[in-house]
C-alpha cells in the first residue's frame, strides 16, 4: 500500500494580517519644515482662532492641532461611542488672483509625483482616525469646485450628484491612480472635503473678534470691545505658540485641548470683568509688580490713575470730544504695542516695555495742536487705566 504525501501548505493561502494604523495623536510629523518656516502665517493663526472658537461652541471638536500632519487638524467625536475623525485642514494665504480649479488643486510643484494639493492632502489619510479633509482659501472656486463648499450632508453633494462624479472624473484624469495609504482615493476625498472661501486676515480678525463677544454673550457675560480683543489677541497667541513649537519638545505644546481651553477661557474673562469693575488701583499694582518695576514708579502710577479717574468719571468732563479721541489712541497704541511684545517683534523685559509705553504716551502729547494744553498726566493715566482694568500687561504673557 502505498504512502500518501502531505500537500505542502501553500504559501499565499496564508491571511496576511490586516495593516494596523497609528493614531494621529501619536504619530510623528514625516516633517517639521512648516513650525521653522512659518513667519509671517498671520492669516493661518487667524483661521486657527477661529477653529480654537469652534471648539469653545462645539463640544464635539476635543482637539486642536497647529502645523503638526497639516496646517491644522481638528480632532472631533460626536458621542464616547462614535469613531474619533480627524480633519486635515490646508491654509492657503497667498494665492494668484483668479479662481481656483481642478487645474489648480491637481498641479504638481516642479512636476514632483505626489506634490500636488489634492495628493498632499489625500496623503493624510494613514491614520487610524476616520478622515475628512478641508481646503481654506482667500479666492473663490470655479464652477467645477463649487460643489466643495456647499455641507458635506448637503442634499446635492450626498448620492450620486452630476456635480459629484464630474468633480472625480476631472480629478482622476488629472492625478492618475492616486492612492492613499488606506487605499482610498479621489472618490473618498472628494466625498469628504469641505472647501472654505475665506477672506483676508483683517476680516478673519473682524470676525474673530465679534464671535468672542458673542460666546460671553451666550454664556451671561459682557466684555467690552478691548476686553474681547484682549481675548482674541491672546487666542492669537495660543495659536502662534502651538504652531512654532516641534514635536520634539513635547506633542502637547502643539495641541490645543477643548478641556484645557475652557478651563483657561473661563478664568480669563471672568478676570477681564472683574477688573473692568474695579476702581481700587488693585490690579494696576499687581501688573507691575509682576513686570518687577520698582515701588516708587508703582506709587506713582497709581497716583496718575486715580486723577484719570477723577477726571474721566466726572459728568463734566465724560462727554468731551478731546477726552475721547485721546483715549482712542491709547488704547489703539497700546494695543498694537502689547501685539508687537506677545509676538515676538518686540524683544523687551517689563521695565522696558514699561518704558516703552511711557515714551509714546509723551510723543501723543507732544503730537498735540499748537497752544494745547498739556495732556501727559491724562495719557498715563489712561494707559494705567488699561493695565488696571487687565487690558495691558508690562511682561510677556505665557497665558
Amino acid at each position: 500500500m502505498g504512502t500518501t504525501s502531505t500537500p505542502k501548505a501553500n504559501a499565499s493561502s496564508t491571511p496576511t494580517p490586516p495593516k494596523v494604523f497609528p493614531s494621529v495623536e501619536d504619530a510623528k510629523p514625516s516633517e517639521e519644515g512648516g513650525p521653522i518656516a512659518r513667519t509671517g502665517f498671520n492669516y493661518q493663526d487667524e483661521i486657527a482662532v477661529g477653529y480654537l472658537l469652534d471648539m469653545l461652541e462645539d463640544p464635539s471638536i476635543l482637539k486642536v492641532h497647529c502645523e503638526t500632519h497639516d496646517d491644522a487638524i481638528l480632532i472631533s467625536q460626536q458621542n464616547a461611542s462614535a469613531q474619533v475623525v480627524a480633519e486635515y485642514v490646508q491654509v492657503k494665504g497667498s494665492e494668484d488672483d483668479k479662481y481656483w480649479s481642478v487645474a489648480d488643486l491637481c498641479v504638481k510643484v516642479k512636476g514632483k509625483a505626489g506634490s500636488s494639493i489634492y495628493e498632499t492632502s489625500l496623503e493624510r489619510d494613514k491614520h487610524s482616525e476616520v478622515s475628512r479633509f478641508r481646503i481654506v482659501t482667500l479666492r473663490p472656486v470655479n464652477g467645477d469646485l463649487k460643489i466643495l463648499t456647499y455641507d458635506r450632508m448637503a442634499s446635492n453633494r450626498t448620492g450620486d450628484s452630476t456635480k459629484t462624479t464630474e468633480l472625480i472624473a476631472a480629478i482622476e484624469e488629472k492625478c492618475k491612480d492616486a492612492k492613499s495609504e488606506k487605499g482610498n482615493g479621489a472618490d473618498f476625498w472628494v466625498r469628504n472635503c469641505l472647501w472654505e472661501e475665506r477672506q483676508g486676515e483683517e476680516q478673519n480678525r473682524q470676525v474673530n473678534l465679534l464671535r468672542v463677544i458673542k460666546i460671553t454673550q451666550a454664556e451671561g457675560r459682557t466684555l467690552l470691545f478691548e476686553q474681547a480683543e484682549t481675548i482674541l489677541q491672546e487666542l492669537r497667541k495660543k495659536a502662534k505658540d502651538a504652531g512654532d513649537a516641534k514635536w520634539a519638545e513635547g506633542k502637547e505644546k502643539k495641541i490645543i485641548e477643548r478641556s484645557k481651553l475652557l478651563e483657561w477661557w473661563s478664568a480669563r474673562v471672568q478676570t477681564l470683568i472683574e477688573g473692568a469693575s474695579t476702581i481700587s488701583g488693585g490690579k494696576l499694582e499687581g501688573k507691575m509688580t509682576a513686570a518687577q518695576l520698582p515701588t516708587p514708579i508703582i506709587g506713582l502710577a497709581k497716583e496718575l490713575r486715580r486723577d484719570y479717574a477723577a477726571i474721566s468719571r466726572t459728568s463734566k468732563y465724560s462727554t468731551s470730544g478731546e477726552d475721547e479721541t485721546l483715549r482712542s489712541k491709547v488704547k489703539s497704541t497700546v494695543q498694537s504695542l502689547q501685539s508687537s511684545l506677545h509676538s515676538g517683534e518686540l524683544n523687551l523685559n517689563g521695565t522696558e516695555f514699561h518704558s516703552l509705553c511711557l515714551t509714546r504716551m509723551e510723543q501723543i502729547n507732544e503730537g498735540r495742536p499748537e497752544g494745547a494744553p498739556d495732556r501727559s498726566a491724562f495719557l498715563k493715566g489712561c494707559m494705567y487705566d488699561i493695565a488696571d482694568r487687565c487690558l495691558l500687561r508690562f511682561e510677556r504673557s505665557n497665558s
